[in-house]
């Protein structure tokens, strides 16, 4: 296990930098500061050729080369095999609490309602009722139906809700504050190579699964999707520091961490391809080939452990599996791509509103009162969704209810056609729309208006809450009500040219369902912005391949629709909101500015520098007093200002506090020495019987990244993106100007974008 650690002795400094291992801490950054991936990369092929070279010397080395070798496999399949089992504990707690809500099962209270009626041999399930069952009004000894039942079954209704949403906002506030909202967001600015300590922690994760089980249990309007990635990255990150390699090396951290993320929306939908497409489009920044497979190695592993739990009981492990393959008329498209174009405004209508919002709880009174928020939210939800059937039951029945066919066996008033079923292997027929589906239809447009108003407010409310499910169910409202217009108007007009051909034979040509499929597919396109990884994941959901073609079509219209109402995605207008030092990588950088005009310090002011050898040891830590950066330069003599290296501020700080434990005669009179050999300092020492020199060249960077003062900006952020940079030392003609570092790159855009710069909160 030790593999990671090597006598400081046996490696030459090659990149300047020698392994620094013997000096604790370094190497290792503080909280909210960038990494430095260059350096990190660095570090960890040095630590490859040192094992590769030793390993010739014996067995015991061969085996520690071998197992480095193999402990990215081992720590994605330990990741893989955890985030199924939580998936698999969070499935199966978050359905009994929905369904104790409505009522018990007196003979094992720990069963729902679809176990607590395996048992029985009655096949009359109305609702999914069954005599061993008992609502609360039967558990106080009244009857199922009537006024009084009613009015006790809302109470109860409310009061759970209330309980598991104040205990969950309990837990939050007092054990976790980091295990709030979707996660999402905070992820990506972690991938992309931002320390947040304790985000991904060891309390995070059991407080965000425990309150992730209340606060889905409590009917808020939210879903269990985006906090899954969030949990699946805890416990990536917990596992790597089983692996020194992982663990100490953040860049290689990284790497894990995607893979965790592809296993997160993995068991989130039973979709290990979308999950990793999803990790590649959306959430990583960095996504080398060996990251794709190792992501689709931990999806798989996680998917199959979540199988073999089976948390759903039945042969499905997808969420909506959807039984119907009829084929879709070419004319269809036009709808669908109107499903894409509702899609993208309700999506639009959504992140602005939940925006405004969130901004508005940020600077107002509001923020300082979390739980009293929660429980409000909590009590007006549960007040306005008990009447309405489609916004009483649990969101993902909603979901899977509109995506299915009318069948015989269906009894929902969305499927009340006045057909007579004869033949049960017969086609189903074209029919009229009975009253039932009309009033469906009403208190369907009701649900959409209140999904929507209630997603706006519960996103950000401090539980964990993500946004997958109540976007999907928004879409799949939406997309239920066009289809059974189209479908009606098949029936009403067979002989209009777009409908003559296929529905001239008098069976059910239109599937109302598959226009539900879509409208979701559209709304959580617009919401997030996905394109590539949301189809793959739509259809691994439901099992639906043939709908590609609707899909794809749908998707992108929804995200053009997105792009020209509004620049940004949910997950990226909450970072600029948060104010994250994200630097995105599809965004273009198209103004025409230079190095020298992001640069600090201005042309005017002066550089806070250290120089090779002739500073003393109080010099160097007044400087550190009287600055804030993050590092310095180091350069020949200030007169010169010909650079040298670059060295970081909590390396100097470390070392200096090391030396003066461990090194004899070391006073605030010694002289810092950079320089390799014995410079004008190291003469001068000689002569006069000063403390002796501290050496540092140990913790200089030699190969600093450099542009000259007349790059163009659009260079310097491709260089930031694509290297991943801290920062950036800008010469002219060999001579130090000054610093870019990653802070001043997003101020510049956000100036250049007319933005507030302030907006950008973190180095």
């Amino acid at each position: 296990m030790e593999s990671a650690i090597m006598e400081p002795e046996e490696i030459e400094p090659l990149i300047g930098e020698g392994d620094t291992d013997d000096i604790p801490g370094i190497g290792q950054y503080d909280d909210f500061h960038t990494i430095d991936w260059q350096r990190d990369i660095a570090r960890d092929r040095m630590r490859h050729r040192y094992i590769v070279k030793k390993r010739q010397d014996s067995i015991w080395d061969l085996i520690k080369g071998a197992h480095d070798a193999w402990s990215g496999w081992v720590c994605v399949l330990l990741v893989g095999v955890c985030t199924g089992a939580v998936a698999g504990v969070i499935d199966i707690g978050a359905s009994w609490m929905t369904d104790l809500k409505f009522g018990i099962c007196p003979q094992a209270f720990w069963f729902n309602r679809e176990q607590c009626c395996w048992s029985s041999d009655e096949m009359t399930f109305d609702q999914g009722n069954c005599s061993q069952w008992l609502t609360w009004p039967q558990v106080f000894g009244d009857s199922r139906e009537g006024a009084g039942a009613y009015i006790i079954g809302y109470l109860f209704y409310i009061i759970w809700a209330l309980v598991f949403a104040a205990l969950s906002a309990s837990l939050v506030r007092m054990f976790a504050p980091y295990a709030c909202g979707s996660g999402i967001p905070e992820i990506k600015t972690i991938l992309s190579g931002f320390i947040i300590r304790g985000y991904l922690g060891k309390w995070t994760l059991i407080i965000k699964v425990v309150g992730l089980i209340l606060s889905v249990s409590s009917g808020l309007s939210l879903g269990k999707e985006g906090p899954m990635v969030h949990i699946a990255s805890c416990l990536g990150n917990i596992l790597s520091y089983l692996f020194p390699k992982y663990g100490r090396n953040e860049a290689k951290k990284r790497e894990i961490l995607s893979a965790a993320a592809a296993a997160g929306v993995s068991v989130a939908f039973g979709a290990p391809i979308g999950g990793v497409l999803f990790s590649l489009e959306e959430v990583s920044y960095y996504f080398p080939l060996k990251t794709l497979w190792r992501s689709f190695f931990c999806a798989l592993i996680a998917a199959f452990v979540l199988r073999s739990i089976n948390p759903f009981g039945n042969e499905h492990s997808v969420l909506f599996f959807v039984e119907y393959n009829k084929p879709w008329i070419f004319f269809e498209l036009v709808p669908f791509v109107g499903l894409g174009i509702i899609g993208g405004c309700i999506a639009t209508v959504f992140i602005k509103a939940n925006i405004y919002w969130c901004r508005y709880r940020k600077h107002s009174k509001l923020g300082q009162y979390p739980v009293t928020e929660v429980l409000v939210v909590t009590l007006v939800t549960a007040v306005v969704a008990y009447p309405n059937p489609y916004t009483r039951m649990n969101t993902s029945q909603l979901i899977y209810l509109l995506f299915n066919q009318c069948g015989i066996s269906n009894s929902d008033p969305l499927c009340d056609y006045d057909r007579n079923f004869t033949d049960v292997n017969s086609a189903i027929e074209k029919a009229a729309a009975g009253p039932g589906v009309y009033r469906a239809v009403w208190l369907l447009v009701l649900a959409l208006v209140l999904k929507l108003v209630m997603t706006v407010f519960t996103f950000g409310i401090k539980v964990p809450c993500g946004l997958f499910i109540p976007s999907l169910a928004l879409g799949a409202i939406a997309g239920r009500i066009v289809g059974i217009g189209v479908e009606q108007l098949a029936y009403n007009y067979p002989k209009i040219w777009p409908f003559s051909g296929e529905c001239s034979t008098g069976d059910d040509c239109i599937t109302p369902g598959l226009y539900a499929m879509v409208g979701a597919a559209a709304v959580l396109g617009g919401v997030t912005r996905m394109t590539v990884s949301l189809v793959v994941i739509m259809f691994e959901l439901t099992g639906g391949v043939r709908y590609i073609v609707p899909l794809m079509a749908a998707a992108m219209a929804s995200k053009w629709v997105g792009d020209a109402l509004g620049r940004q995605g949910i997950y990226d207008a909450h970072i600029a909101l948060n104010g994250y030092p994200f630097l995105d990588s599809k965004d273009e950088f198209q103004h025409t500015s230079l190095a020298a005009d992001v640069m600090q310090p201005k042309r005017n002011e002066t550089l806070a520098v250290i120089t090779q050898d002739s500073m003393t040891v109080d010099d160097v830590e007044s400087l550190l007093k009287e600055t804030e950066h993050n590092g310095y330069p180091v350069v020949v003599s200030k007169e010169s200002q010909y650079l040298v290296g670059f060295v970081l501020r909590r390396d100097l700080n470390l070392a200096i506090a090391n030396a003066r434990r461990t090194m004899e005669g070391i006073t605030g009179q010694s002289v810092v020495m950079f320089a390799g050999g014995a410079g004008a300092g190291a003469a001068a020492a000689a002569a006069l019987p000063a403390p002796p020199a501290l050496p540092l060249n140990r913790i200089l960077d030699m190969a600093p990244i450099t542009v000259t003062d007349q790059t163009p900006m659009e260079t310097v952020v491709d260089m930031f993106r694509k290297l991943g940079l801290r920062q950036t030392l800008v010469t002219h003609n060999g001579r130090l100007l000054g610093v870019i570092t990653k802070k001043d790159v997003l101020r510049h855009v956000k100036q250049m974008d007319n933005e507030d710069p302030n907006s950008v909160l973190f180095n």
